[in-house]
């Protein structure tokens, strides 16, 4: 919590410093075009790059995959079109690594790799849930029980409501 709080104390802080010495090396309008030019080419580029990563999650969903790696890219996408929404060249500089796909499907790699060692660390406490992902754990056995169900049928009875 004392990192969040420093961080919002600090981000803004390091872009006034860095927009008031680019001001004053390449003029207001200038630093103000470029601002403005950096968050033009982003949401471009946001738009595209989300575009791509949805198509992919698409695609592994149909192919009965679950789309986590799509899913936490997107979820960068997002920070990354957050960031460069954002006046400064500090926030631009991290959008945009947020937004290249190697850098992101980097990053997004990482987290996962991170996931993956929370969810192998609380695998005891979930009573085994976490192990395996979605529905784990309820089936530890590995056992299957088939059987056939007839549902009761009403043909007298109308469902009309009179």
């Amino acid at each position: 919590m004392r990192f969040l709080f420093a961080l919002f104390i600090a981000v803004p802080i390091v872009e006034m410093v860095v927009l008031i010495e680019v001001g004053q090396q390449i003029g207001a309008l200038w630093t103000i075009a470029l601002v403005l030019l950096t968050a033009f080419i982003g949401i471009n580029l946001l738009r595209y790059q989300g575009l791509a990563t949805l198509s992919r999650a698409t695609w592994r969903m149909q192919s009965g995959q679950i789309p986590a790696q799509e899913m936490l890219e997107g979820i960068l996408l997002a920070v990354g079109g957050a960031l460069l929404l954002t006046p400064g060249f500090v926030t631009d500089s991290i959008g945009f690594l947020l937004l290249l796909p190697f850098t992101r499907q980097f990053f997004a790699t990482r987290l996962m790799g991170r996931f993956k060692m929370f969810s192998k660390a609380n695998a005891g406490a979930t009573g085994g849930f976490a192990q395996g992902g979605f529905g784990a754990g309820f089936n530890e056995d590995e056992s299957i029980i088939e059987g056939e169900f007839d549902a009761p049928q009403n043909s007298h009875k109308s469902n009309k409501i009179e």
